[in-house]
């Protein structure tokens, strides 16, 4: 008996040395953690359950029947972040580079299966070379296996990928599924063809960091949500971010212990919105002044600044948060924020979580680049997300809300629960200067009239009073009360019930 318990040993102690100790110090020396410290730093203590620690390749062409290291090159199971279960996958770079082969597919599989049945968040950290050679069409086919389930996955249980090295080709497809991609500064790179081919085919000469890099995703190509120094700051900020969201799309996030007032009064709003209708202000000072203390973690905080989205707290209940930007752009909508912000408010209604949105927007950013670019379908995708949405929206207007840009955010026209503005708010179908000069085109030669004009149309519509007398705004708030009167609301529609007509899927304009 004591020599099968030491083989098992035995066996354990090879598996969790990966592909070696020389590889492990070579993992160290580029700045990267190894697939098993990674699952440590992720999960709560002691909390990690292994599946096919002893999985091995099938794999006999090319010599690999005699390299057959246990694991195979991931690690996979169940833990806990919190108290709360998650599963998790975790590829291991000194096994065959981290590359994907049949069995490895499989035991990922396996994991996603669990989690939906059990209704649990995946979390896959990617370090992988890509597809196996040696397998062939057996590696292209684990891949479509994996594929499968994160659509399958996709809206039951949050998803969660972090690249921290290399993932390339076929490999970036299962990231680019999930629900959020956080990335690791100088040593995660991301692209369906590297930087060699994109020389052979193109004549373009560009490194692995410029083609696919961390910053290159966060900034110019909205794939990945958000990039950290290195792979202990990106695995605290995943468990944050799990902290903040439900095991499924049938339960509810976490409540966490708050110590703020939720009827706190905060005078300093009063002054945030600046005498000059076109002087910009912060509205992350807004965002934190009404959410529990210290409670906002912003998504794709580098892409498409003219919009905000991320998570709060109120009352220690998570709710996601979607904001017009004035800082920059002037708050304007355009193809990129339409699609940032359309996409964070589909997965806040796919898992049950509120939406609150602060409206400050002068219309769509016009030009033939936005045109062309197809900003009717892309400013359609926010359009189409908030009217779909079921979940409770309060919306608050502190500033400008002109034309269809006024539709778009969470107007009453689109099923908004409780609907405020600021006596600051301006809610019309453009600005003063461009309705006066449509009104009385007649008087355009004559400067003293237009100004005239102008200081009418100002005088009446430019306020929310004429929208209130609509019942189109609820009411019209102290901005010093914002946050009392929103955790009100939302205390309000806790036992919102309301479902959308029977279909076997939307059609969303993609």
């Amino acid at each position: 008996m004591k020599d099968i318990l030491q083989e098992l040993e035995d066996r354990r102690h090879e598996a969790r040395l990966g592909g070696g100790q020389r590889r492990i110090d070579a993992q160290h020396g580029r700045g990267k953690l190894t697939a098993r410290e990674r699952i440590e730093l992720l999960l709560d203590d002691d909390s990690f359950e292994e599946f096919d620690m002893f999985v091995a390749h099938r794999c006999t062409d090319f010599g690999m029947d005699e390299q057959r290291p246990y694991g195979d090159g991931v690690i996979t199971g169940w833990g806990t972040i919190n108290g709360r279960m998650v599963y998790v996958f975790s590829q291991d770079f000194t096994v065959f580079g981290g590359s994907l082969s049949e069995t490895h597919a499989q035991k990922i599989c396996k994991i996603m299966d669990m989690a939906v049945q059990n209704g649990a968040p995946v979390i896959g950290l990617n370090d992988s070379g890509g597809a196996r050679i040696q397998e062939g069409v057996a590696s292209l086919a684990g891949y479509a296996e994996v594929f499968q389930r994160n659509i399958m996955a996709s809206g039951v249980v949050p998803q969660i990928s972090v690249i921290m090295g290399p993932c390339a080709g076929g490999a970036v497809y299962s990231p680019a599924m999930t629900d959020f991609i956080f990335m690791v500064k100088d040593t995660s790179y991301m692209f369906v063809t590297g930087p060699d081919v994109v020389k052979t085919v193109t004549n373009e000469v560009v490194s692995a960091e410029e083609l696919g890099g961390a910053s290159t995703h966060t900034r110019k190509s909205s794939v990945a949500d958000a990039a950290f120094e290195n792979d202990v700051e990106a695995l605290a900020e995943v468990r944050r971010l799990i902290d903040l969201l439900p095991l499924n799309n049938r339960d509810k996030a976490p409540i966490r212990p708050f110590f703020d007032d939720p009827g706190r009064i905060e005078p300093s709003l009063d002054t945030l919105i600046p005498s000059n209708a076109n002087t910009p202000y912060d509205m992350k000072e807004l965002i934190e002044k009404v959410a529990d203390e210290g409670s906002f973690y912003e998504i794709q905080a580098e892409f498409a600044k003219n919009i905000i989205t991320g998570f709060i707290r109120l009352e220690g209940r998570t709710i996601g948060v979607v904001a017009n930007q004035p800082m920059v752009l002037a708050g304007c909508l355009d193809i990129d924020s339409a699609r940032k912000a359309g996409r964070f408010v589909r997965f806040c209604d796919a898992f049950e979580i509120p939406i609150l949105t602060f409206v400050d927007v002068p219309g769509f950013l016009p030009g033939t680049g936005q045109e062309h670019g197809g900003v009717i379908k892309h400013g359609a995708k926010l359009l189409y997300a908030y009217g779909e949405a079921t979940v409770p929206k309060v919306t608050v207007i502190t500033r400008k809300a002109y034309g269809g840009a006024y539709v778009v955010m969470a107007s009453k026209h689109l099923r908004g629960d409780f609907n405020y503005a600021w006596p600051t708010a301006e809610i019309a179908v453009m600005g003063a200067k461009g309705a006066t000069e449509i009104i009385h085109r007649a008087d355009l030669g004559d400067p003293e009239k237009i100004a005239q004009h102008t200081a009418s149309y100002e005088e009446r519509f430019a306020n929310p009073f004429v929208t209130a007398e609509r019942g189109f705004i609820d009411e019209v708030i102290q901005p010093r009360s914002t946050r009392k009167r929103v955790c009100r609301a939302f205390a309000s529609l806790r036992n919102k019930k309301l479902s959308n007509p029977w279909k076997k899927h939307d059609n969303i304009p993609l």
